[in-house]
């Protein structure tokens, strides 16, 4: 295992064919471990809260008077709120309110692709006559900032089940586009985020992608604003002068299954808040 680690480290995974998701996930949580020795487990779940104690008496000020709290409330209005033909976005799933956010993102067999929370929450806006909502509305990142909210101290649990190759596949595309070089600044996810985390850039420290889906929508407050996960993505690849790829691309959506499934384990704390 240290050995796949160590290639982990240089970027390597995606070329590593034998190693399956498990596989992956155990070295993934192994390398951050043994950088972050004195830092459970659990603790990955906070982001960059999580290895910055200074951060974390700053977050936990914030926490005191959570600037997300109004997008949960119009989060829940929405969620009850009544579609053109009487019914409500919770006739569309099946599980209890506080696990709908974990049974996402999955493999839809059905369409052949990731189903993310954003995505099936505009599916059933379509089945039932209504418009799909923009992926940066702040309708839509409410309801998801409501549905993170129920699911708090839930476990990540996402599936790539091994008899449906097309989950497989998705996988191993998310897995492709963490550790690409992209942009002017040729840089991967994992640049910053495996072989640099924990160092500065400017006056910020880099987190660890281990936990990296299990807080968002976050509110970050240099813009005001709460944001998707897809939105952070889009901001990432931008910022290395790469072309983003849209929101909810299957590009952005194989990346978040691939990630998530890495944080099989953590719990569920969103919505989060960032600087």
């Amino acid at each position: 295992m240290k050995n796949y680690a160590a290639l982990l480290l240089l970027g390597l995974a995606p070329l590593l064919s034998l190693a399956g998701p498990e596989e992956d996930r155990e070295a993934f949580v192994e390398y951050y471990q043994a950088r972050f020795p004195d830092v459970p487990f659990a603790e990955f779940a906070n982001g960059i809260y999580a290895i910055d104690e200074d951060a974390r008496r700053q977050w936990q000020d914030i926490e005191e008077f959570p600037p997300y709290e109004f997008a949960i409330e119009q989060g829940e209005s929405l969620w009850h709120e009544t579609m053109p033909d009487e019914a409500k976005l919770a006739d569309c799933f099946a599980q209890p309110v506080a696990d709908i956010r974990p049974a996402y993102p999955r493999f839809d067999a059905g369409r052949g692709e990731v189903v993310t929370l954003a995505l099936a929450i505009n599916h059933c806006r379509q089945a039932h006559r209504l418009p799909a909502l923009p992926y940066d509305s702040d309708e839509l990142i409410s309801i998801t900032a409501y549905l993170a909210y129920a699911a708090r101290g839930k476990p990540v649990a996402t599936r790539v089940p091994a008899d449906e190759p097309g989950a497989l596949a998705a996988y191993e595309d998310g897995k492709r586009f963490y550790y690409s070089k992209r942009g002017q600044l040729n840089f991967a996810c994992a640049d910053c985020h495996v072989t640099s985390v924990g160092l500065h850039v400017r006056a910020d420290r880099l987190s660890a992608s281990l936990g990296h889906t299990t807080h968002f929508p976050v509110y970050r407050s240099k813009l005001g604003a709460v944001i998707s996960l897809h939105q952070r993505f889009f901001g990432c690849v931008r910022d290395v002068r790469a072309k983003p790829f849209a929101l909810q691309s299957k590009e952005f959506r194989n990346l978040e299954y691939f990630l998530s499934y890495m944080g099989n384990g953590l719990e569920f704390n969103g919505p989060g808040a960032r600087k």
